[in-house]
């Protein structure tokens, strides 16, 4: 039997569902795995969470009290954001504990720094459930799938926005609507704009696809676009093609080319994906001998989140040595990989033009000139104004060119409005 004692800074959601787990289910890990797992100190700015969850020889007011208990090995970080979660775990690691956390934006942002930290003082450090909650993709990306190279990751990985987009799907809620219900269910910040402008995701990106491809992806190689103008027509335009949109964070690699994108996705609806609904989150792998695989659960919450980090403390006590990264691993891009903007894509687009003769054939020829052929191209037959709505998607298309294409239709004076350009995958 090995003793281990761990510490945990934060007792907010996270924090809270992961002392709840480490205490009731100290007796099967002890049996499972030899593991005397105690939590000796914990600590939050807020002292009455700790008077109403923790013992009171538990609380410590401090970080000096983690740091100068030698008894405590490892350190679960839960408090989010960048600092002061950056500097404590950085004195953390410095004095010989290893760091379980659930901080995305913090690894996504100062992974090289921390790592660099973590290798020097010889101690782990562990972030499963910084991405998809419960669901384990990073264990199963670093011990499952090492006999692979992966082609393509694509997942949905925020709940708030998987939620949001449920609701206008399946019950016909607007976007403010549907975001106020999330708000009300704690599914969405009061303030959302890490879920809904797709940052969250784009933190989460950054590291699978590192994972993934082995190489750094720092998140700012990331086009980050979100599901806040996503409107009912563009709903229902889906639901009458048998599409189902989502907010996808996609990652793919061929060669040294590598393209990573989050933005609102219009999927057919036969894909796996397409059925993920309400606040659960999942991921689709692509390998080049394993084919196809997808994880699918609990993207966030107490409960689910609390297991990852549990399954990291456990991982962590039992590991002789520590694991790291097997790339370069410096926030920057490699000299030999090349993020690819212009990537291929089919695109649906959703126009308010003037109700008069030629429109049609005036963008229709914008299109043309440009050399993107249009797959679908309907004229709405409700009019109001003076004006009517254009539905066009795309067959498959460069990036570039269909943004030039849109840039010059939007300078028609025919044209009123884009109101809608959304990503396709059949």
């Amino acid at each position: 039997m090995k003793t281990v004692k761990v510490a945990i800074i934060g007792m907010g959601t996270v924090g809270g569902g992961t002392y709840d787990l480490l205490t009731a289910n100290h007796d099967k890990i002890l049996s499972s795995y030899g593991l005397d797992v105690q939590i000796k100190k914990v600590l939050d700015k807020d002292e009455q969470k700790l008077a109403n969850k923790v013992k009171p020889e538990q609380v410590c007011r401090s970080l000096d009290e983690i740091l100068a208990d030698e008894e405590i090995s490892i350190v679960v970080e839960v408090m989010g954001g960048v600092e002061p979660a950056k500097t404590f775990i950085t004195k953390i690691m410095q004095s010989g504990k290893s760091v379980v956390t659930a901080n995305k934006e913090l690894i996504s942002k100062q992974w090289a720094d921390l790592e660099r930290v973590a290798r020097e003082n010889g101690v782990g450090l562990y972030f499963e459930a910084s991405c998809v909650g419960g669901v384990p993709i990073i264990r199963t990306l670093n011990e499952s799938l090492q006999g692979d190279n992966i082609k393509s990751i694509m997942g949905i990985i925020n709940g708030t926005t998987n939620y949001i987009l449920t609701k206008m799907t399946e019950e016909g809620m607007s976007y403010e609507q549907a975001l106020a219900q999330a708000q009300q269910l704690g599914y969405a910040e009061f303030n959302p704009t890490a879920d809904v402008d797709g940052y969250d995701a784009m933190y989460k990106l950054s590291i699978l696809s590192s994972l993934a491809f082995h190489t750094c992806i720092p998140y700012t190689s990331i086009y980050r676009e979100g599901i806040t103008k996503v409107s009912q027509d563009d709903i229902t335009f889906g639901k009458n093609t048998g599409y189902k949109i989502k907010l996808l964070a996609i990652g793919k690699k061929k060669d040294n080319d590598v393209e990573v994108r989050v933005h609102p996705t219009l999927i057919a609806e036969n894909h796996p994906l397409a059925s993920v609904s309400g606040a659960f989150n999942a991921v689709f792998l692509n390998g080049d001998f394993v084919d196809d695989v997808m994880l699918y659960g609990r993207g966030a919450g107490a409960y689910p989140t609390g297991s990852a980090i549990v399954s990291d403390v456990i991982y962590c006590a039992l590991k002789t040595s520590h694991v790291y990264t097997d790339f370069e691993n410096d926030g920057k891009v490699s000299e030999d990989i090349n993020i690819v903007s212009d990537y291929e894509s089919k695109y649906y687009v959703n126009l308010i033009v003037d109700d008069k003769p030629g429109v049609i054939a005036s963008i229709s020829s914008v299109w043309g000139k440009n050399g993107v052929s249009i797959k679908f191209f309907n004229q709405s037959a409700f009019t109001q104004n003076d004006y009517v709505p254009i539905v066009i998607m795309t067959h498959t298309s460069n990036e570039n060119m269909v943004q030039k294409t849109l840039g010059e239709i939007a300078s028609l004076p025919c044209v009123r409005e884009i109101r809608s350009v959304i990503r396709v995958i059949d």
